[in-house]
């Protein structure tokens, strides 16, 4: 059995998509002049996406100072939401984590604010399953590098990576580990060579190990 697996959290483990938008819609209508309003739809081409590139791609018209600024703003709305409107997690998840933390320890790394995994263990009930998390807003690196910081926090030498994009697949390429495709997400990883349907699937999986 491999000494740990790391899931990304949106495509994987939750869908928060209308809830975020609800919440960064909120605050740019309060917090400046633009006209652009998200919905769950955007969202799911963006999430994935290092914090910086997602304000860029939000808001291009602004300044990186700006960006910056809206961005933090968004996010510090979208995690007061969540508290009460969390996202919903996938078709099994919360049983499939409990299972698999009996064999192996279990971790988080996302490309999203600090804060945001907090919300999802509080909200969901997952946290007696994760032995611990990372963030982009933690590291301010790729996800790559950031796989590779909680590796070494860790002391973890084989671990594989679950994820839904091919944002995650090129992460996992970055950091040398494996990657499991959860095709039931938001991306389209064609030539991911694991993938599942469900995440009830990785039980199985990692039984034959």
């Amino acid at each position: 059995m491999k000494d740990g697996i790391i899931f990304d959290v949106d495509g994987t483990l939750w869908n928060s998509t209308e809830a975020v938008a609800e919440s960064w819609n909120q605050a740019i209508a309060e917090h400046s002049d633009l006209e652009v309003r998200i919905n769950g739809a955007m969202l799911k081409n963006l999430f994935g996406l290092p914090m910086d590139e997602l304000y860029n791609a939000v808001f291009p018209e602004l300044s990186k100072e700006e960006q910056q600024r809206l961005g933090d703003i968004c996010f510090e709305y979208e995690n007061k939401l969540l508290e009460t409107k969390p996202g919903i997690l996938y078709e099994g998840v919360k049983e499939t984590l409990k299972e698999l933390s009996k064999k192996t320890d279990l971790f988080i790394v996302s490309n999203c604010q600090c804060g945001y995994i907090e919300v999802l263990l509080k909200t969901t009930g997952l946290g007696p399953f994760i032995r611990d998390h990372l963030c982009f807003g933690d590291t301010n690196t790729s996800k790559g590098q950031t796989i590779l910081k909680l590796m070494e926090k860790n002391g973890l030498k084989d671990v594989v990576y679950v994820g839904d994009t091919l944002g995650d697949s090129n992460a996992c390429k970055e950091a040398g580990i494996p990657f499991i495709f959860a095709e039931y997400g938001f991306g389209d990883v064609p030539d991911a060579e694991t993938k599942i349907r469900a995440i009830s699937e990785l039980i199985p999986l990692f039984d034959k190990e």
